[in-house]
């Protein structure tokens, strides 16, 4: 069987899912709309005659874990996730549409086309026969926007005994894939002050504002660009009233590392910078961490990177690789040792754009067929 010929025969029947998908609510913090998706993914898998185990979780949405059958023992682990930055209502706000060959609507490229491209490649891979089918392990999470608190410990028992991880974000355009990404912590500092009258007897105020304006400058200053090292205060509030001392005030940090090293290192330098007094009288907490280590490129990512890319040839692809400084789960199985590429889904551009995320619905037969010649490499 001709995969792309398959997959172009059913083109009409995998744009229908995608626009069911897309127009259905799964913002990370809406449980009941993310497991309105996952009964979609549920019902399309299990009537392919897959093992489908739904992993309820009480605050987000319910995970799914899917193999050909309970008693598979794959080797290849493909990660998707099913949640959305969008608030509740965006998709009756702004639904799917299509312009061209180019999809729009909340979450297209970020990540429902991948959704739709799993399931068809499992539906090429069954239509012809393939016994690859056996040797995959689907993961589709529904926290990764936040952090995958509740997903981590999942995605890393099932890379457990794996020799391949695959996670299917979305594709970079002229064919890329990603081979490194950043690792990803999130830091909040809290200084408590003490209030005054800021025009009556100011002097007996400790201005937590003033604290932290002095710690903010030293965070901004372990930026490394070069290294590939980002620190960003990106939020900061404090203080009741303009005419008072500001009793506590909030600062919120972003932080990119390049490896575990880099990682260890900026941790330490802002817990210094939390440590070190400037108004005295003022306290500060900390909190936070690295809740993603970087996925680091290794010997074995350039192997399997070379398998994605002769796969690509037999379909007139040239796959090339891309290094990127947003975080995703696939630097849980790249920490746990396992020769990972991620970017393996459809291309689009401008993820999480109320008006620009697009899916390029050409690129959705191109990289199902990729996907599927893979995994029949891998196998």
């Amino acid at each position: 069987m001709d995969i792309k010929t398959y997959l172009e025969q059913n083109k009409g029947e995998m744009i229908d899912l995608f626009e069911k998908i897309v127009n259905t609510d799964s913002n990370s913090y809406d449980k009941e709309g993310v497991d309105n998706v996952g009964a979609i993914l549920k019902e399309k898998f299990e009537s392919l005659g897959m093992y489908v185990k739904v992993h309820r979780e009480t605050e987000v949405g319910n995970h799914l874990e899917i193999k050909a059958s309970r008693e598979s023992e794959p080797k290849i682990l493909i990660i998707a996730h099913m949640d959305t930055v969008f608030p509740k209502g965006e998709p009756e706000r702004r639904p799917f549409s299509i312009i061209d060959d180019k999809a729009y609507g909340p979450g297209v490229n970020d990540e429902k086309a991948s959704h739709v491209q799993l399931l068809y490649a499992m539906k090429a891979l069954k239509e012809s026969s393939s016994p690859a089918l056996e040797n995959v392990h689907i993961i589709f999470n529904s926290d990764e926007e936040i952090g995958s608190r509740s997903s981590k410990a999942l995605i890393k028992e099932a890379a457990e005994g794996k020799d391949f991880s695959l996670v299917v974000e979305c594709g970079r355009p002229n064919d890329g894939v990603v081979t490194e990404r950043k690792g990803v912590g999130h830091f909040t500092m809290e200084v408590q002050g003490r209030s005054a009258h800021s025009g009556v007897e100011p002097e007996i105020g400790r201005s937590a504002i003033e604290e932290l304006s002095h710690k903010v400058i030293k965070l901004q200053q372990l930026n490394d660009y070069d290294q590939g090292l980002t620190v960003n205060v990106g939020l900061i509030k404090g203080g009741t009233s303009v005419n008072t001392v500001a009793p506590s005030a909030t600062a919120e940090i972003d932080v990119r590392v390049a490896d575990e090293e880099q990682a260890e290192k900026v941790t330490k330098d802002i817990n210094a910078i939390a440590r070190e007094d400037h108004v005295t009288g003022t306290r500060t907490e900390l909190t936070g961490s690295i809740g993603r280590p970087a996925m680091e490129k290794t010997k074995d990512t350039d192997r399997l990177l070379e398998m994605i890319q002769n796969a690509g040839k037999e379909l007139g692809l040239e796959i090339h690789e891309e290094s990127t400084g947003g975080g995703s789960d696939a630097a849980f199985t790249s920490a746990e040792g396992i020769p990972t590429v991620d970017g393996m889904g459809p291309i689009g551009e401008f993820s999480h754009s109320e008006t620009d995320e697009y899916s390029d619905l050409n690129s959705l037969i191109d990289r199902t067929a990729l996907l599927v010649k893979t995994i029949e490499r891998l196998s």
